[in-house]
């Protein structure tokens, strides 16, 4: 992606089933657990850069045994940092005894049987350690003590604030990372309280009653009652301090939970094929946790799949199909190039069908699975025109000519690269526009100038900032006759609420350019009306509320609002001409079937909150409030 935004974070869960001398005796170290938590980590670390934390339990320690441990790192390689520490602890204890497995759970830190690990993208604000997950909620009752990490963006913070307060809380901060951690506290606390006088009043002492709760603690009506009122994204993942673990997602299934069971071990990750290398696994191995679903791990090693809310139409996030997931995973990869097949009509056209003097590139490095896709839809297209030229030869051709029209394809140059260690050395300072203009290089001599056409395929453009400062200008020096610049995805038009680091209009190429549209039709009653009906609705309930928003687009064809990016994007010394290509919404589900999460393009929001979001980001755009909308 030309244009770098950041998105939804990467969960870790492991489960050892069995004792840590079983892994010794059969791995070769009790370490097995902390060696597969770094594995599955470090192959998602594509999912967060801005911090990194892991948690351990151990299950029946003593009292007095510290039972939970937890570090936590925002420094530059956070996964490094995390698992540095883990080892020097590791490195540090006495070398006769670490070996042992029963010495090590009760004298090493991160020697237990529950993992908890999280990568974090931080979407807003702040990149203090206080905002790295795992986040903890701890208490002298083990089966009150509640570790916290998940991928997640809730609308309605606001709403849970409040009725936290209602309940007679006072939450630290104002936060969706606080207020989840406080709701699920709140609730499981509740439970304990239930399960405390209920077995008080059959006689219990209370040295009795805490292992009663902790072999009965309902952790699926907690969650429950906790995500009630739920509005977002989000896969939760929770340890509690006696030994039970969960993972619980929204009912839309908009961001991902899969995992691995088998005797020896639980395996929870973000991404599919993490696990399957990992573990080393085939993919019908590896589940999806469903929607309004949460994978329960009690104390015991026992597994259940439980319903915690009523499970929506799967709205699952089409972006992590487009660009956010590794494209090792079977399904990513086809449904990638799916999306590179889908603008094969549109680019043969702007080209004028002319694939003689056309070269084909992509912008590094996500697109080029895309890349593969629009080539091999374009090799279908002239192994057809080859077909046709040979039939209607009728026999009637010669050795020479069959070999010149059985030896075109087309012509894949590599074209843009990324120089990234100049990119970390650009600064905010005056001249930062010339430096941002070098971020890519590009290869000199694959372009016949003045007569080609050059088509470059990216994954998504969003702002559209890197093609303007950078990408144009250094394919411009090629000399093609044409620049055709081809996005995978559609036009990104609406803000995300759900984990990327979508949020402002105003960021968005085709909403300045529908914008402009309006303006030049003289239509700026359009973009007034569309304020008006924002600002009436503006303290509805998020039920009640309507994407007004959409009528800006309304009048336009796709086509217009892209050639009208294009006008915006193209430099003022270019002499290519440019056309910019985007994927149809109906060529994107085309190609993503099963994953239907569409509203950046379309703006049909799965939750009510979606529709509160993108009429605040429009009247912040209007009143000129640069924050974001919810």
């Amino acid at each position: 992606m030309s244009d770098q935004i950041k998105h939804e974070c990467g969960i870790a869960l492991i489960r050892l089933r069995k004792p840590l001398e079983y892994y010794k005796e059969k791995y070769g170290s009790w370490t097995y657990g902390i060696q597969k938590l770094y594995l599955i980590m470090e192959k998602q670390h594509n999912r967060g850069q801005d911090g990194a934390g892991v948690a351990s339990v151990k299950i029946d320690l003593a009292p007095g045994k510290r039972y939970f441990d937890r570090y936590r790192s925002n420094q530059s390689t956070p996964i490094k940092d995390v698992f540095d520490n883990i080892r020097q602890g590791i490195a540090h204890a006495d070398k006769s005894l670490v070996t042992d497995p029963s010495w090590a759970k009760e004298n090493v830190n991160f020697a237990g049987e529950l993992y908890l690990g999280h990568l974090r993208y931080g979407t807003f604000g702040n990149h203090s350690i206080d905002f790295v997950h795992p986040v903890m909620r701890a208490n002298n009752w083990r089966s009150r003590s509640l570790v916290l990490a998940g991928n997640f963006n809730l609308t309605n913070v606001d709403e849970l604030f409040n009725r936290l307060v209602e309940l007679g809380q006072h939450p630290k901060d104002f936060t969706d990372t606080v207020t989840i951690l406080e709701m699920m506290g709140f609730f499981l606390d509740e439970e304990n309280q239930m399960l405390f006088r209920k077995y008080k009043n059959e006689g219990f002492n209370n040295k009795e009653i805490s292992k009663l709760i902790e072999s009965n603690l309902d952790v699926r009506k907690v969650l429950e009652i906790a995500t009630k009122d739920f509005d977002g994204g989000y896969a939760l993942a929770g340890l509690i301090g006696h030994g039970d673990a969960f993972v619980a997602r929204d009912p839309w299934g908009i961001r991902p939970a899969n995992y691995y069971i088998d005797d020896e071990i639980v395996v929870v990750a973000s991404e599919r094929a993490v696990i399957q290398t990992v573990m080393n696994v085939p993919a019908a191995e590896v589940h999806q946790v469903k929607p309004g679903t949460a994978l329960i791990i009690r104390k015991n090693g026992d597994v259940s799949l439980e319903p915690i809310r009523v499970p929506q139409e799967r709205k699952s996030c089409s972006f992590e199909r487009i660009y956010f997931s590794r494209g090792t995973d079977k399904n990513i990869y086809l449904e990638r190039k799916g999306l590179g097949a889908g603008v094969v009509n549109q680019v043969l056209k702007a080209v004028d069908y002319n694939l003689k003097n056309t070269v084909f590139s992509f912008i590094p490095n996500t697109a080029e699975t895309a890349f593969y896709g629009l080539v091999e839809g374009v090799e279908k297209y002239m192994a057809e025109q080859k077909k046709q030229q040979i039939i209607e030869a009728n026999g009637n051709i010669t050795q020479e000519k069959l070999i010149e029209i059985i030896s075109e394809r087309p012509r894949i140059e590599k074209i843009a690269v990324k120089d990234v260690k100049l990119r970390t050395f650009i600064t905010q300072d005056e001249n930062r526009d010339d430096m941002v203009a070098h971020v890519y290089d590009i290869t000199y001599g694959t372009v016949n100038a003045g007569v080609d056409n050059l088509v470059i395929i990216d994954d998504s453009i969003v702002r559209g900032t890197t093609l303007r400062q950078s990408i144009l200008r250094m394919l411009d020096r090629l000399n093609p006759k044409k620049i055709v610049v081809v996005s995978s995805a559609p036009q990104i038009r609406y803000p995300d609420c759900y984990g990327i680091d979508m949020t402002k209009m105003g960021d968005f190429i085709a909403f300045t350019a529908a914008i402009e549209l309006l303006k030049d039709a003289g239509k700026t009653d359009v973009i007034d009306d569309v304020y008006q009906r924002c600002k009436a609705q503006q303290y509805l309930p998020k039920e009640e509320i309507i994407n007004h928003v959409k009528d800006i687009y309304r009048p336009f064809t796709d086509e217009q609002i892209s050639a009208k990016i294009a006008e915006i994007l193209r430099p003022a010394d270019m002499k290519a001409d440019l056309e910019i290509v985007y994927q149809t919404v109906e060529g994107l589900h085309e190609a993503c079937p099963n994953d239907l999460g569409d509203w950046y393009f379309t703006g049909n929001y799965p939750t009510d909150g979606g529709n509160r979001v993108v009429n605040t980001a429009f009247i912040n755009f209007i009143e000129g409030v640069n924050k974001r909308a919810y």
